[in-house]
């Protein structure tokens, strides 16, 4: 499929002579003739020297009562402009960022967001290859069908969009460096609507290649891992990621689940887990000192943010199972020089910390009595306190060749165990303190199930030292994360548990330019 080639060529002001002519792109394959989705263009009425274009989507054998049904009208598009089709792009990210899914306790509604400027989209158009922009146009095509067909039209039509549009032609990847730009240029909150968008996409397309309904073109590639880019930022190294939950690596889980029927309670909390997004952001701060004979580089974690967002339409929709989401059990970052580099001569590590200690004093009273009389003669009380120190979080520190590799491990307050290597010989709930883990003043997560870390509880910088040949260069260096997420029950009933992990890795930019 490439839509955005098929409408650049559309015919000029001079090569279209009738008003009410028009053009149709067929959507869905030839062999699905019968049941079809069609993008027309047509021109419509305009001043003799201006040609005005709108597009429109229909849908053709579906018995409507009508041989064709339209779904979707475009505003029109001035072909005489010199960017025709930007009203067109700008439509279809503005209706997909409206219809972004809701995340229950978001501070900042759609309904606040401005509309996009069209200076960055104009951007994104110039600076990529028509063949880059090509492949992210149609991801924005695909995502606009999805609301469309999926969600606003009969079954029927969702069937044949996922069977035959998504499955051949969803691969976020291959505009990887086009996406990344995308989200740079529109700001924080309107990237947050738009890959929640993606991310319950992704959700339902991983729900039914699970359960065995179709879309097995849709390969473990082009559903894992999520999306993720990487900058450089006033001094920070940033990497963010988004995950939807089904599309992270499981590691463990209760066995026996694939082999039982499942309750109707349990079938409702997996479908209401399954409709979650992991969301990170992986700050490092870092500096460059020039120094007589040598550079030194010098980084350490500023900021860590991960959470779990759930992505709905309806407040109410998760019933009894609201307070069951996914929590971060294990976090690791890695960030160093490019494999085969030969310039770092030296890396200096900090000790491995762990996060501040907590207390917990408890008290015995014992009482006595001496003497045989029925009223004692003495009376004794012995107390006794001891304190017993718990970590939830575990910091370590580590180095494989020249990368620093940070870490930050849950560990279970009662048993002491490594939350996302957990696992029961015979299944059960677990009997851990992490149950009534989003409530009470001693929680290791926040209300909303997140988690923020930052550099005054990990603040040790680490250090590298190279050539002074390298002054003047601007180097690429590696930065990735990965990241466990662990389920168990939280105020629910039952035996299911699972850890997924999904890791990212990318590339930042570290200038050895003095005065920057």
């Amino acid at each position: 499929m490439d839509i955005w080639s098929w409408i650049s060529d559309l015919p000029n002001s001079a090569d279209w002579p009738e008003s009410n002519s028009q053009l149709t792109y067929q959507l869905t394959p030839s062999q699905h003739d019968e049941k079809s989705i069609l993008l027309k263009a047509e021109r419509t009425s305009g001043s003799n020297t201006e040609t005005l274009v709108t597009f429109s989507i229909l849908l053709h054998g579906f018995n409507f009562n009508s041989p064709c049904k339209t779904l979707w009208v475009s505003d029109t598009c001035p072909l005489s402009s010199t960017k025709p089709f930007l009203p067109l792009l700008m439509q279809l990210l503005q209706e997909i960022i409206s219809r972004a899914p809701n995340t229950h306790d978001s501070i900042c509604p759609r309904s606040q967001l401005q509309k996009l400027k069209p200076e960055p989209i104009c951007w994104i158009v110039d600076s990529h290859s028509p063949e880059s922009f090509s492949h992210f146009f149609n991801l924005i095509f695909l995502c606009r069908l999805f609301w469309l067909c999926v969600c606003d039209s009969h079954f029927e039509v969702g069937q044949l969009y996922f069977s035959t549009l998504l499955a051949q032609n969803f691969n976020l990847l291959s505009c990887r460096h086009v996406v990344r730009n995308f989200l740079i240029s529109i700001g924080v909150d309107a990237e947050l609507c738009f890959m929640r968008t993606l991310g319950y996409m992704l959700a339902k397309c991983c729900m039914l290649r699970d359960m065995g309904v179709g879309l097995q073109l849709l390969t473990p590639t082009l559903l894992s891992n999520g999306f993720s880019y990487a900058m450089e930022s006033f001094g920070l190294w940033i990497l963010k990621g988004y995950a939807p939950i089904l599309s992270m690596t499981q590691t463990r889980s209760n066995a026996l689940d694939k082999y039982r029927a499942l309750e109707a309670k349990e079938s409702v909390l997996r479908y209401a887990l399954a409709h979650q997004q992991l969301e990170t952001v992986i700050q490092l701060e870092y500096s460059v000192s020039f120094c007589e004979s040598f550079i030194q580089v010098n980084a350490r974690v500023d900021n860590l943010r991960v959470h779990v967002v759930k992505l709905g339409f309806n407040k109410n929709e998760d019933g009894e199972y609201v307070d069951e989401t996914y929590f971060p059990s294990r976090i690791q970052i890695w960030i160093g020089p490019e494999v085969g580099s030969t310039y770092v001569g030296g890396l200096s590590l900090s000790r491995s910390t762990e996060n501040p200690e907590k207390e917990v004093e408890t008290q015995k009273i014992v009482r006595g009595s001496f003497g045989k009389l029925k009223v004692p003669l003495i009376k004794a009380t012995a107390m006794t306190s001891a304190k017993r120190r718990s970590r939830n979080w575990k910091w370590e520190q580590d180095a494989e060749g020249n990368a620093v590799v940070f870490e930050a491990i849950l560990h279970d307050d009662a048993s002491g165990m490594e939350v996302a290597t957990w696992k029961p010989m015979d299944g059960g709930n677990p009997k851990s303190g992490l149950r009534k883990r989003y409530s009470g003043g001693s929680r290791v997560f926040n209300k909303s199930g997140g988690l923020v870390l930052a550099g005054d509880e990990y603040g040790d910088w680490v250090s590298w030292r190279m050539s002074k040949e390298m002054e003047g260069s601007v180097l690429k260096w590696r930065l990735g994360g990965k990241v466990w997420l662990s389920y168990w029950p939280n105020d629910v009933k039952s035996n299911h548990f699972e850890t997924r992990c999904v890791d990212w890795c990318d590339e930042v930019d570290l200038p050895l330019i003095p005065g920057k």
